[in-house]
Formats: C-alpha cells, structure tokens, sequence
C-alpha cells in the first residue's frame, strides 16, 4: 500500500506490520473493531452477541454472532496474524450449533447483549426497515447459517478445505485484515479474499432463492391487507379533522409519511401490534449529516417540547443511519379494530403538535443545512 503525495506527484510505501508487533489481541481489538463497525465486512450487520456460549452440553464459545438483512445468523470468528489450522472445523460446529436456535432464542440472545441499553424486538424491526417482529423470519432453515473469517494470514489447508465447502453452497467468507504504520498512524484494511466474486454471487443467488421460498407467504399477506385497510380509513378520518395526511395512499408498510420542508427529513405516522407513534424522522442518505441536522434541532429540544406539550423520545442512534424524535403509545394494535379509533386519535392530534411544534425551527434547519452542503 501507497500514500499519495499530490503537491509531490510521488507515492510513499506503507510499511505492512503484524498484530503481535502492536500487542493487540484477537478480544480486546479486532473483536471489538468489528463489533462496532460490522460494516467493515462489507454489509449491514447487527451484532447480537459476543463470545457466545449458550450452547448445551459445551462450553465453546464463538466471537461475534449477528444477523444478516436476509434474518440469516453469521457467525464470524477473528484470528490475528495466524488463522491456525483447525478454524475450519472450527466454525463449523460453531454453526451446526447455532442451526437450532429459535427466532424467540435469538431474540433473548440479544436482549442479553442489550441488557438495559435497549430492547431487542424494536432493534431488529429497526435493522429491518421497520418491518414488525412478528414478519421478520430469523435463522429460517437448517443451512442458513453464514460463516465469516477474520485473519492476517491463512494457511492452505484452511482456504483448501474452505474451497472444497464452498462446492456444497456453504456461505463461507474469509477476509484478511492488514494493519499497517504510516508515522505515527495506524491504518487497517479488510480484504474478501474468499469466494472470489463470481462465486460468491452465485452463492447469493441461491441463497436469496431459499429465503424467498421459505417465507410464510399467507401470515405477510395478512398483514398487508390488514394494514391497508388500517391505513385506507384512517386517511379518510385525518382528512376530516386536518388532511396532514390526504395525500397518502394506504400502504402495506407499517408506516406513512409526510414531507416537512427538507428533503430526508419527515413526519412519520407509524403503528404496529403493540405500539403507534408519531416521529420525525432524519434520513438523508448519509449519516453525518443525519447526526448534524438531529443535533442542530435538538439544540432547540425545551421549546420544541413546550409547544407540543410533553416531552419526546430523542433518538440520535449512533449505531444507525437514521435519527429519530418520537412520541409512542404503547398497548394499542392496529390488529385490533376495537384500537383503531383509539390510535386515530392518538396519531392525528400528535402528528398536528409536532408538526407545529417544528415548523420554527424548520425555517432554520433549511437555512442550516443550504450553508452545509
């Protein structure tokens, strides 16, 4: 690796180094680092847990367990400078393993992980694009299960034997992390060296067709239908008393929204099986500028409170892309006719105090965001 010197026109030599050099540690370091970057392997993950145990009759444990955007577990296990020569078979037991645990045992997994930092049901609907728990199919299928590698180095008879797996459609992944020194920088890089491109999109083509047969077709559907019809009468009552939301269609999303003045940012109606909530949500593509406008608007949190008359749930979620300010009503469903009136209620007279409650400090927020670009 290279750095650039462009008043120069001359390239400088990064000088390649090993972990043991620096003394960090597969545990405290690399495990860490990817914890709370997943995407440094090239997707969205979300962690649920770290050195996992909680397999019967065994007291292995396994470095990191997530779940894909496909509800697919992904057991991923870091090694330093050397992969050693048993990780293979390694990873394997920690899958067969994992095979057998539930949607309700991922969940409590998670929670574990939480503890009191957040509650697992709504972090999965969120890496889920909102989607209610109850849709959302997790670790469906005995050989769902994904593998990722994590090393320095591998030796051969590992990507030998990785290979030879990757013939039966097992997901496998193995990438190697550099560090390196640049003066007083350190610098890393994650590099997918296994499968090879082709390879691994024909993998995930049969692996998306899998997921795509093993839905509960019939359960979605009746949500949808459910939700269209939630959403269709109550577009006819918001347009009685004051049409925030009359240009919408009823949707099969859980959610409808609403264009406030800045583009990504919106006002969000949202209702589930034990929840609704208004929401303004930041959503513009890019995090930074997400955390940006979240942070310019909560500059003004009393005033805004003030004028909607109670206080909000502030959200920056660090660990996401969006930013959220809600006000939620819990133990009411839209699967519940009896709640509809309740949550009509409840949805249209808060959608209209937020929206007031921001307009002031819209007109700055557009203001802010034009000097930013």
């Amino acid at each position: 690796m290279y750095i650039i010197d462009r008043e120069k026109n001359r390239i400088s030599k990064i000088d390649k180094i090993k972990f043991s050099d620096l003394e960090f540690t597969e545990r405290y370091h690399l495990q860490e680092w990817i914890a709370n970057d997943p995407t440094s392997l090239g997707e969205d993950l979300l962690i649920i847990q770290k050195e996992f145990s909680g397999f019967s009759e065994t007291n292995e444990r396994l470095d990191l367990l997530a779940l894909d955007k496909f509800g697919n577990l992904v057991v991923i296990e870091n090694k330093l400078d050397d992969s050693g020569k048993d990780v293979t078979w390694q990873i394997i037991k920690y899958c067969s393993y994992c095979s057998s645990l539930s949607k309700k045992d991922i969940i409590k997994i998670y929670q574990d992980y939480l503890g009191k930092s957040g509650v697992a049901e709504d972090n999965i609907s969120e890496f889920f694009d909102g989607k209610d728990i109850e849709e959302i199919n997790l670790n469906t299928g005995l050989t769902s299960q994904r593998l990722i590698l994590v090393a320095a180095n591998f030796r051969k008879e590992v990507t030998s034997s990785i290979l030879w797996l990757l013939n039966f459609n097992m997901r496998i992944q193995c990438f190697e992390v550099t560090p390196f020194s640049f003066g007083d920088q350190l610098l890393l890089t994650f590099e997918q060296i296994l499968p090879i491109k082709s390879s691994e999109n024909y993998a995930i083509s049969m692996a998306t067709k899998a997921q795509d047969e093993i839905k509960v077709q019939e359960t979605t559907k009746n949500r949808h239908n459910v939700r269209q019809e939630f959403w269709q009468q109550f577009i006819t009552e918001n347009y009685k008393r004051n049409g925030i939301f009359k240009d919408n269609s009823p949707a099969k999303e859980n959610w409808i929204c609403k264009g406030i003045g800045l583009s990504g940012v919106n006002l969000n109606v949202v209702v589930s099986n034990k929840y609704c909530r208004c929401e303004i949500t930041f959503n513009t593509g890019d995090k930074e500028n997400n955390e940006k406008l979240f942070d310019f608007v909560y500059n003004s949190k009393d005033k805004i409170e003030t004028i909607f008359g109670d206080s909000l749930t502030w959200e920056r979620m660090d660990e996401n892309v969006t930013c959220r300010i809600k006000y939620q009503k819990d133990d009411l469903s839209y699967f519940e006719k009896n709640d509809w009136n309740a949550i009509n209620d409840f949805l249209i007279e808060n959608s209209l105090n937020m929206e007031k409650a921001f307009s002031e400090v819209l007109k700055n927020l557009i203001k802010y965001s034009k000097q930013n670009k």
